[in-house]
Formats: C-alpha cells, structure tokens, sequence
C-alpha cells in the first residue's frame, strides 16, 4: 500500500484549490510519503514543496483510502491517505511549483464543487 499526504489550506472563509498540470484537474495540495518519513512531515515538506509555505502547525483531519484509476501511475494500487488543514495569514499566496499551473481561493462549497476527487471535497464538506 502506498502512502500519501493531502493538506487543505485555508485563508479566513476561503480555500486553496490548484490545477495540476499536466493531468489538467484542480486539487488541493498533496503527494506522496518517502520512506520512512511520518505523514505530518510529508505534509510539512509538500506545502513547502508545492506553494512555499513554511507552516508550523497543521491539523489532522482524518484518513481515507482509494484505488488508483487505470489513467494513474500504478493503476489498482491502494493509497492510504491522510489529511491535514493549515491556516494561513490574510494576503498570504502561494508561489506554485511546476506541478501547478493555476490557483483560486475559493468558499468551501465552491472550492468541493471545483475539486476532482470526491474524498477531499467531502473532507472539506465536513469540517467545522
């Protein structure tokens, strides 16, 4: 079973969404856990990696699995994921990698209609 990380990334009443490049779907941040490596560390270096945030607290929101699509690297794998949420300070933007070409803050109903994969956009749908 591979294991990765997803972070829903919040500013006030808004929600960071990117369009992943180049499978051409928006998402929250995420990736995948190295060996070895504690989930909330992967989760740390992802938001790093990914949009430049250096964050020093993350909450854990829960964990899913999935199977990957025949479309997916490794179709049929099972994937064990866990979730986290950060806040960030109003006007903070991310600076995105080259796995994203685009982002949006969005309201949380907005930002879990625009997501591709149902289990995030429920995550999001659930929290407080």
């Amino acid at each position: 079973m591979s294991r990765e990380v997803l972070i829903h990334v919040r500013r006030g009443g808004e929600f960071l969404v990117a369009h992943r490049s180049p499978d051409d779907y928006w998402h929250t941040i995420a990736g995948g856990v190295e060996p070895g490596e504690a989930f909330h560390v992967a989760a740390l270096r992802e938001l790093r990696e990914e949009t430049g945030l250096e964050a020093d607290e993350l909450q854990r929101l829960g964990e899913f699995a999935y199977t990957r699509e025949s479309w997916e690297d490794e179709p049929g794998l099972r994937v064990h994921v866990e979730a986290f949420l950060v806040d960030v300070e109003p006007g903070w933007e991310p600076e995105l990698n080259e796995e994203h070409v685009e982002y949006r803050w969005l309201r949380r109903e907005d930002a879990a209609e625009l997501l591709f994969w149902p289990e995030p956009a429920a995550l999001l749908r659930s929290l407080p």
